[in-house]
């Protein structure tokens, strides 16, 4: 399977603007770009496919660059919604570092920032060798200002499609770009690029959109819709990440694992099969949750998510980032060690706890108020002493 054929597979590709696109990834050493505004600090997995089909298209031998738009940013694509608040260019630059670290680490591609080539453009010069190009009809034709014009749309974001026509146009000339892709989204966006490149060389350059990653309601993943699962581990834990894909719906995982993993159409096709057989397994969803993991924060950490989310599915609990208390004598019973560690005030409120099924200990029930806490019952020089199903905390033998 040619790499134009397998991303068609994958449901990579959704709008093209040429034929000739298919020979030119099969065939040929393509340069193309990518961009995102730096609107927050953070990647989300709604970008994620973006990053695997750009180290996909590195893998076969072309140029990917990953543009992240400190210019555009301070406009604001219109996006249907009302508009965006704009950033100031310190918050803008701030999430520009964040952004091009996680790119950079993630992929390994080359990253350029549109404020380099459009910040020493004065607007006389933009309108005459810009917007001279477009007339108001096309531009309102675009699907993403027809839909902001029902909120208001102001001279401000209508211009953003001009500044990436024109980051299209100066990365053909001075990069040897001759591809832009992006969601599907932004397709307006992109055809205005080849527009441009059209009118003022006299060359042809080339667009391809993918589609935009999607919950199993339909619903698009991302920032904008309030469900962004991000992709810097201190805004979302890459247990927490593992979680939420381990728990994606049957009906989506197998198009998940196309479009979020580099697994092979064989593996893919064989965790189908699995699925279909066995779906109580979830085999398709713990390879999905695994890989994506692996890939954005490391094997060792995807190992560790995989390991306490095994942990809380078969204890209830699981010991990383539990609180600990260190104890330095043995022989004391129950009471009085739960009195110690503070989980009751007194003995007699730790007796109607530990009769009333309240405590356990190393995930077992204990109903014996005068156990003896001896080092047998420990594991390894601890146990975990459990209230309820919420409160578990890792009890430290201390010698």
């Amino acid at each position: 399977m040619k790499l134009y054929e397998e991303l068609k597979w994958r449901g990579l590709i959704q709008d093209v603007s040429s034929p000739k696109i298919e020979e030119m990834i099969n065939d040929g050493k393509v340069t193309f770009y990518w961009g995102t505004d730096p609107t927050a600090d953070s990647l989300h997995i709604g970008h994620y496919t973006n990053l695997v089909l750009a180290r996909n298209f590195k893998k076969h031998g072309h140029n990917p660059i990953l543009l992240v738009g400190g210019a555009t940013a301070l406009i604001g694509d219109p996006r249907g919604k009302g508009e965006r608040p704009l950033l100031s260019r310190d918050e803008i630059k701030y999430n520009f570092d964040k952004i091009a670290a996680q790119v950079n680490r993630i992929t390994g591609c080359e990253i350029v920032n549109n404020y380099d080539w459009t910040k020493d453009i004065d607007v006389i010069s933009f309108l005459r060798d810009y917007g001279k190009h477009f007339t108001i009809n096309y531009m309102l034709d675009k699907d993403k200002v027809r839909r902001q014009l029902e909120f208001g749309l102001s001279y401000t974001e209508f211009s953003y499609m001009l500044l990436q026509a024109l980051d299209f146009k100066y990365l053909y000339e001075n990069r040897g770009v001759t591809l832009q892709i992006a969601g599907s989204d932004q397709w307006g966006n992109i055809t205005s690029g080849i527009e441009l490149i059209r009118r003022t060389l006299g060359e042809e350059a080339y667009g391809m959109t993918m589609p935009l990653v999607l919950d199993e309601n339909g619903n698009k993943i991302g920032k904008s819709e309030g469900n962004a699962v991000w992709l810097d581990k201190d805004k979302f834990s890459p247990y927490k990440m593992y979680q939420y894909l381990i728990n994606t719906a049957d009906s989506v995982v197998i198009d998940y694992l196309k479009k979020m993993t580099l697994l092979t159409p064989e593996e893919i096709m064989d965790l189908e099969r699995k699925l279909n057989e066995k779906p109580e397994l979830r085999e398709a969803q713990k390879a999905l949750a695994f890989e994506v993991v692996k890939d954005i924060h490391g094997e060792e950490e995807a190992i560790l998510a995989q390991k306490t989310s095994e942990e809380v599915f078969t204890k209830g609990y699981s010991e990383e980032g539990m609180p600990e208390f260190d104890l330095d004598e043995l022989n004391l019973n129950l009471m009085e060690l739960l009195v110690k560690m503070q989980i009751v005030p007194s003995k007699s409120e730790a007796r109607r706890l530990i009769t009333g099924n309240g405590i356990s200990i190393n995930n077992e029930k204990q109903t014996n108020p005068e156990l003896l806490i001896t080092e047998e019952l420990f594991d390894s020089g601890k146990l975990i002493i459990s209230k309820g199903k919420k409160t578990h905390i890792k009890v430290n033998l201390v010698k």
